[in-house]
Formats: C-alpha cells, structure tokens, sequence
C-alpha cells in the first residue's frame, strides 16, 4: 500500500486497539507483555505503542504512546513504554521499511515451535505453506530484549520478510497496514498449530515438494483483499461485544 494511502493516526489508533483485543481474545497475549506498533509517519520512525504493562484487553485508541525511534530519551521519560517494547520496535521501525506495522506476540503454539531446536514451518498443508520461503528464522535469542543491540541483532534478521520466528521466544508479523499485520499473525499461530498437532502424532510428515509449496504459497496473493476483510469482520465482532476499543 501506497504511503499517501495509508490511513490517518486516528485510523491507526483504532485498527491497533482493535488488535490487541482480539489477541487477548485469542489468547495469544501474556500477561501484561508483548508489544503491537503502527508507524504514523511516511519514514515510519514515528510510531504507536502500547503503553507499559497495560493488559491488552483493556487498551483503546487513546491509550496508544506516540513515540520517536531516534529519540535516545525516551526511557527516559515518565509515562516511558516497557524496555523491550522500545528496544524491538523502534529498532524495527528504524531499520525494516516493511515494518509500517510490527506485531510481537508469544502465542501458544508458534512459541512453542519457537522452543524447538529446528522450528521451521514445513509446508504440510496450504496454511502452512503459505510460510514456504516467506519468513525470517532468528535462532540467535541473547535474553529478554531490554537493550538495543538485541532489538538491532532481531531488525536485522528479518530481510524482506513479513514475519520473522525468533527461536526461543515467539514471533513478529509485519505489513503496510493493522489489517496485513493481523491476518499474517492469526494465519501465522494457525500454522504453528498444525505443525505442533502434526508432531504430536509421531507420524511422517507429509511435507510437500518444494515446487508444490511455492506455488500454493504463491497462491495466497490472489486472497489479499481478504485479509482487510477479515479484519474489517474481526472489528465488527469487537463493536458489538466491546465498543471502547476505539475510545
């Protein structure tokens, strides 16, 4: 998505709120952790975030911190967001142009592949392999990331991923908007449930041959409309059963 298309910081606030109350609904928070960002600027170093240790369920649109990346005071600060939240995402926002938007959860099933020694998500049906070749493995986890230099290590294992898996500690999916962002997750913690259910089993895994799996992963292209769709649903669920999201 164009950047002179992308909707307004008002707009933003919403979708975000809209985000992490449909995690906590999913069940894919932890405690009052884990961090949701949207850049609000066109050189996305200016961005929302959750603000520190606030549980996702209750987070509206004017909760959301407005933050600079470049601005080395902000810990600083009174009101300052939780360490890690500033360590992952303004690194993120600085340094991944496709990180308009960032989602850093630690879901159930993608954390716990995340534990595996080899948490590759293996194309065994079309949601799985629509990660086929299309997200980052980070495998160099240094601790919780309350200094930069773990946030920098994380930006820079991402490329020109939409999701990265960071070995021992969960996942990030990124896109243009709050809609992009969130649909890669909840396909992304799908997968990741798929793969823990299809080894529990101990059987063989029938993974697909890698021409197989790149053509249904390229597949997933013709579905984009449905991911705003699919947020666009998920927001109209909210506004029935919890409207002070967009407060």
């Amino acid at each position: 998505m164009a950047l002179d298309t992308m909707p307004g910081e008002d707009q933003l606030r919403i979708d975000l709120a809209a985000a992490f109350r449909l995690a906590e609904r999913a069940d894919w928070h932890e405690g009052v952790a884990n961090h949701f960002s949207a850049a609000v600027s066109e050189d996305g170093r200016r961005f929302l975030v959750n603000p520190r240790w606030m549980h996702f369920s209750r987070i509206r649109a004017s909760d959301l911190l407005l933050l600079d990346a470049d601005d080395p005071g902000t810990m600083d600060r009174p009101g300052a967001p939780d360490p890690s939240a500033w360590s992952i995402h303004s690194a993120l926002h600085r340094n991944v142009p496709q990180a308009r938007v960032a989602l850093h959860i630690h879901p159930p099933y993608a954390t716990a592949l995340a534990g595996l020694k080899d948490p590759t998500i293996l194309p065994i049906d079309q949601v799985t392999a629509r990660w086929f070749n299309r997200i980052a493995y980070d495998l160099s986890f240094g601790g919780i990331a309350s200094e930069g230099a773990e946030g920098e290590r994380i930006a820079a294992s991402v490329g020109n991923h939409s999701a990265v898996m960071m070995g021992n500690h969960g996942v990030t999916t990124f896109g243009a908007t709050v809609a992009e962002a969130f649909d890669a997750l909840y396909h992304l913690e799908r997968a990741c449930r798929t793969m823990v259910l299809a080894y529990s089993t101990g059987q063989p895994l029938a993974v697909m041959d890698d021409a197989l799996a790149e053509a249904t992963a390229a597949e997933w292209a013709a579905y984009r409309e449905a991911e705003t769709a699919h947020f666009e649903e998920m927001k109209r669920v909210l506004d029935r059963d919890a409207p002070d999201y967009r407060e």
